[in-house]
């Protein structure tokens, strides 16, 4: 089992000393960082599983070292622990409007210090085993769609073409990362269709083309089980929905269609036009 790695940041050497001290009495591999620069470069370098981040630092402060941890996409899921002498409310609104998940007061609990940092730890590696098994199906993904020699990079191609339409709309962060993983993921339910159809150089007879029509039931039912996918699900299931109703599998039309499946059904559409 991997060991658990865990950043110190604090400008005084022997509150890093009396951490690491309680740390490494847990198990647990420690990195140290003196000032908030420093912590950031770590935090990208060591990619630890938990960070405990003075407030009051040189350089660059806590506050300013959490916001900057959770915009960078290499750190964001990183949970941060808020170490301080402050004990106002504000600061404490302030450490959570910046990202931070946990704060604590100085001098703190072991105890409850010990506690936090455990189940911020098991956080962590839950949430890496979801992002690793989402790379799993993006791997899948990409064997699928190589199986037509006529969709060959089509899926990421999608993903980036829905995330700058997103964008040219203004939509959130968090639509924008639904509207790549949709990209990605449309066409997974397409591992249940034969090679024999998917790559008949004619037309599908009727009964051919239902065997198609049944992969974006199949690749929602692939994601389904995955939480952190629950937002992409209605991506896979509707991409080929049509808005006079008269799309695949539900027959969504009009409004029901929500606007990110419309968003991955126009430049899937796009996509094909512009390609050989």
């Amino acid at each position: 089992m991997r060991q658990t790695c865990i950043l110190v940041a604090d400008d005084e050497a022997a509150n890093r000393r009396m951490l690491r001290e309680i740390l490494e009495g847990m198990g647990h591999a420690v990195f140290e960082a003196a000032d908030g620069e420093a912590a950031l470069e770590s935090a990208v370098r060591e990619s630890p599983d938990v960070i405990l981040l003075d407030v009051q630092m040189p350089k660059l402060d806590g506050y300013g070292v959490c916001a900057k941890l959770k915009g960078d996409l290499r750190t964001k899921l990183i949970p941060v622990v808020m170490l301080t002498a402050l004990d106002q409310f504000p600061d404490r609104l302030r450490a959570i409007e910046q990202g931070a998940d946990e704060f604590l007061t100085k001098p703190f609990n072991i105890v409850e210090l010990k506690a936090r940092v455990r189940t911020l730890a098991a956080l962590k590696q839950f949430t890496d085993e979801l992002e690793s098994a989402s790379e799993v199906l993006e791997a899948i993904a990409e064997v699928v769609e190589n199986r037509d020699a006529y969709t060959a990079g089509h899926s990421r191609r999608l993903g980036a073409y829905g995330v700058r339409v997103g964008q040219a709309l203004g939509l959130s962060e968090g639509d924008l990362r639904i509207l790549r993983l949709g990209g990605i993921f449309h066409d997974l339910g397409k591992i249940a269709v034969p090679d024999g159809i998917l790559n008949k150089p004619g037309r599908l007879t009727p009964e051919e083309f239902d065997v198609v029509k049944c992969h974006p039931v199949v690749g929602a039912e692939l994601c389904s089980r995955m939480k952190s996918l629950k937002d992409v699900i209605p991506l896979i299931r509707h991409h080929h929905e049509k808005l006079d109703g008269s799309g695949y599998p539900d027959g969504l039309k009009g409004d029901r269609i929500p606007l990110l499946v419309r968003i991955i059904s126009v430049v899937d559409v796009y996509d094909a036009l512009v390609t050989k």
